[in-house]
């Protein structure tokens, strides 16, 4: 007797693993990512049904600015714990310059500002010297101590961390993999990264997104998502959740080792972001008639 029931149990686990997989979504973005000319990692996860598609889904890859999430996370962490508060004062110094075209880099030494506009700029505009300047303010071990109490085993901030050098060279700035992305937006998502609150105030952060021009600009712009961008020469990513009409689901893709490491409209990563993106509406929502305005490429040229 225990080993029928036995027998069944492992029937119905071993059938529940073999559902969660999307089998036709998998075929279809299998078939979308032919030819493309370096490393792809995607990971898709429909919160409503539970079904799952895992491309290189555990693989590492480097996040570019997308680890700027786990960055606003220790941040707020701290701001929970007392330790910083989000309307705070600032005071920039010429030091904390990452040279580019950021805005708070147009900043002269001594101008202040609040931390709650500096979390705004490192998110919505992924300003390199508002992150950085968190990053310091949190501390990097901070942020990675936070992400290994969370469960999160590969996630990590590279710079400035102890023992992250040798790993900082191969994946940059930080490393994830595409599912464990997609789990840190599930987290915020659902209130549970930090505290319910310092979650709702990240959700409202990352649905005022400037870099538009990707994957976002495939959704329907009056349904609402939250996402974090990355671009470096050779990789090009994207995360996003999106509260669909008929269930939210929430994606990562992820690009390494290039073959077009261009920075225009037709980059081959940015065109596959875009590709899998409308994929994943139109499939979601399949009795949606929307489309992209007709000439508003001319209107997403965002740099």
């Amino acid at each position: 007797m225990i080993k029928i029931k036995l027998a069944v149990l492992f029937l119905f686990i071993t059938v529940a693993s073999f559902a969660q997989t999307d089998k036709k979504l998998t075929t279809k973005i299998a078939e979308a990512v032919k030819g493309f000319h370096g490393q792809v990692g995607i990971y898709v996860h429909n919160l409503k049904t539970g079904k799952t598609v895992a491309l290189n889904a555990d693989t590492l890859f480097p996040t570019a600015s997308m680890i700027k999430v786990s960055i606003q996370c220790g941040v707020m962490d701290k701001i929970d714990k007392g330790e910083l508060k989000y309307n705070q004062k600032l005071v920039y110094r010429d030091s904390l310059l990452y040279a580019g075209e950021d805005i708070l880099g147009s900043f002269k030494n001594g101008d202040t500002i609040q931390l709650s506009k500096v979390a705004m700029l490192m998110i919505t505009m992924s300003d390199n010297t508002a992150s950085l300047w968190l990053q310091k303010l949190a501390g990097s071990d901070y942020i990675n101590d936070w992400l290994q109490q969370n469960g999160f085993k590969v996630m990590r901030v590279n710079s400035r961390a102890t023992g992250r050098e040798a790993i900082r060279k191969i994946y940059g700035w930080g490393v994830s993999t595409p599912y464990e992305m997609c789990r840190l937006f599930t987290m915020i998502r659902n209130g549970e990264a930090v505290s319910p609150a310092a979650s709702e105030r990240m959700y409202r952060n990352m649905g005022r997104i400037y870099w538009d021009e990707h994957a976002l600009s495939q959704i329907p712009p009056y349904v609402h998502t939250i996402s974090k961008q990355g671009a470096v020469d050779e990789s090009r990513s994207e995360t996003v959740l999106v509260n669909a009409p008929h269930g939210d689901y929430v994606f990562s893709i992820i690009t390494n080792h290039n073959a077009d490491q261009s920075w225009g409209a037709t980059n081959e990563a940015g065109l596959l972001i875009k590709k899998i993106s409308a994929l994943l509406w139109h499939y979601y929502e399949p009795a949606s008639n929307w489309k992209p305005a007709e000439g508003v490429d001319k209107f997403m040229l965002n740099e």
